[in-house]
């Protein structure tokens, strides 16, 4: 067994490691203390390291320094979500103080380790216990343990190693409480116990397959209109107006008008406020709504919108804005530029119509890479640059980019909610420094509670709130706020348990799996529960979560 490792096995252990991670990603997103159909740790550390892997494996003459640069380089970019930024921070400070070496033996392994943890730790602002960092940790002391005692055994020494790491991460849930009430370890430890192990296995001979495929960029789902390409939109005009009651107009007459609406469209809404009637509904011909509406009184407000020819045009912007793109064409120039993270045809819409240049599609469902954020940065042709990552997972990848930036002022807002990012921007004020804005934006955020609903994939406790695999959750800024068999119920269940009396509008964005009937019902529940609030309805499209609602 050889007792020093040069780069030819060094890149063998890297590949195996990375195989390894990727053959156990998903049993390593089941470990995701939420039990959220979002638990993506392990493919966020598999798309990591993938990504270094790919340079790995494509080079032809092996040393030192140029392997530790692809494994650093590829894994840096490749970064997505937390989990795996800490990943490409850990190679990055191992690689860093290996490069200049021909071999390695077990002292400089100790010393690469430290390096590894010191990098990671300095990169999280506020490093947790019981997490990643915590099992990295716990193998360097180890590793530097050994070193000390003069151990020069490398099957040894890996062996020990990778065996106080493993009581480490047992211990995890003793470190965290929500992963002992969850009965789950930490995913992101884990992931880093099986690069480890794999590198191990290779070390020890074993064979396995070594080949790479192409790293692909996952895109989410379109959603809302964006989904329909190929679709026909059953009705094509949306229809809105109000009428003047000049006429009766009781509960039944109200019943009869919206059977009759029903008849000839859908997405149908009545509401009777004393001599007003509030009216929208799609059909294919607007004029017998409106003919029907004339029995009962005076019409104003109205407003038809052709959908089909919406849908069209925005199709067509669609094709052109790729088209520029592809062709490598930039943005004029301009001082101050806008990256979102974002994911919904509605909600890119709302950043859109903000001002924001540049929307990364992601979010929740699929974090952008470290690669995805450099991209949008070269893409916006502005001096200076904010960055929305609108989610907590996102976060570090955004700051590693600003890092990664030579040539552009970048200023990431640390939004960690969609809310919060539309909180930020509203909050943007031209004539005032980047700098300025900056500070106004970062205490803005700090003002907005946000809610989500989503569904449970597994059975669990958390909080103690029993949940089961198909409830309904409502997931606050701190944790569970509501469970339910109701989605609905969920959300407003939810919305409850944020509001307070400082509280003055209520912003509620409806997914793509819930219909603008369903979500009206929701808008008006709340309403009546909360007059003094202001309570708005938006369509955001976003995938996985039924709503998202906002509070400030």
């Amino acid at each position: 067994m050889a007792n020093t490792i040069d780069a030819k096995l060094l890149s063998k252990m890297f590949l195996a490691g990375a195989k390894n991670l990727e053959a156990k990603k998903e049993w390593i997103n089941d470990l995701n203390v939420f039990p959220v159909p979002d638990g993506d740790t392990g493919t966020n550390m598999t798309l990591t390291i993938m990504s270094a892997a790919k340079e790995v494996s494509s080079m032809e003459d092996l040393d030192m320094v140029s392997l530790c640069k692809a494994i650093s380089s590829g894994s840096l970019r490749g970064a997505r979500g937390n989990s795996g930024v800490i990943l490409s921070q850990l190679f990055r400070g191992f690689t860093k103080s290996i490069r200049e070496k021909d071999a390695l033996n077990v002292s400089i392994l100790a010393d690469a380790f430290e390096k590894a943890v010191e990098t990671a730790y300095k990169a999280v602002m506020k490093p947790k216990e019981g997490t990643i960092l915590t099992v990295a940790r716990g193998a360097s002391e180890r590793a530097r343990e050994l070193a000390e005692e003069g151990c020069e055994d490398l099957n040894y020494f890996f062996d020990e190693v990778i065996k106080y790491a493993d009581e480490i991460l047992e211990r995890t849930p003793e470190m965290l409480p929500v992963l002992k009430q969850a009965g789950v370890v930490d995913s992101g430890g884990q992931g880093l116990m099986q690069v480890l192990k794999g590198a191990y296995d290779a070390f020890l001979g074993k064979e396995f397959d070594l080949s790479i495929p192409e790293v692909t960029h996952v895109k989410p789902v379109q959603t809302g209109m964006g989904a329909q390409a190929e679709a026909d939109i059953k009705f094509g005009y949306c229809t809105e107006f109000i009428i003047m009651l000049t006429r009766n107009f009781n509960i039944k007459q109200e019943i009869d008008f919206k059977e009759y609406l029903e008849s000839i469209g859908d997405s149908i809404v009545v509401v009777a406020d004393d001599d007003v009637v509030k009216v929208h509904v799609h059909t294919n011909d607007p004029g017998l709504a409106i003919q029907k509406a004339l029995k009962y009184g005076a019409l104003s407000n109205m407003k038809i919108d052709n959908m089909r020819l919406e849908h069209q045009e925005k199709l067509f912007k669609q094709q052109e804005d790729t088209k520029a793109e592809d062709a490598g064409e930039k943005m004029p120039h301009k001082e101050i530029g806008f990256i979102a993270v974002s994911a919904g045809e509605g909600i890119n819409e709302i950043f859109r119509g903000l001002g924001v240049d540049y929307i990364i599609e992601g979010g929740q469902t699929m974090n952008p890479s470290t690669e995805d954020m450099l991209n949008a940065i070269d893409k916006v042709n502005a001096d200076t640059v904010f960055i929305l990552p609108n989610n907590k997972n996102i976060i570090l990848a955004a700051n590693q980019a600003k890092a990664m930036t030579e040539d552009k002022e970048i200023l990431v807002i640390p939004t960690k909610t969609i809310p919060q990012g539309i909180t930020a921007i509203i909050n943007y004020v031209p004539d005032l420094a980047a700098g300025d804005n900056a500070e106004t934006m970062n205490g803005e955020i700090g003002s907005v509670k946000t809610g989500q609903v989503t569904y449970a994939v597994r059975d669990t406790v958390i909080e103690d709130k029993e949940i089961r695999q198909g409830d309904y959750m409502g997931i606050g800024d701190s944790g569970i706020l509501s469970v339910d068999v109701d989605v609905d119920q969920a959300a407003f269940a939810m919305i409850q348990e944020m509001m307070d009396d400082s509280l003055e509008l209520i912003s509620i964005y409806y997914g793509a799996e819930v219909s603008e009937e369903a979500a009206k019902r929701l808008r008006e529940r709340v309403a009546k529960a909360y007059p003094s609030c202001d309570v708005e309805l938006q369509y955001g499209g976003q995938p996985i979560y039924y709503y998202i609602v906002s509070a400030e």
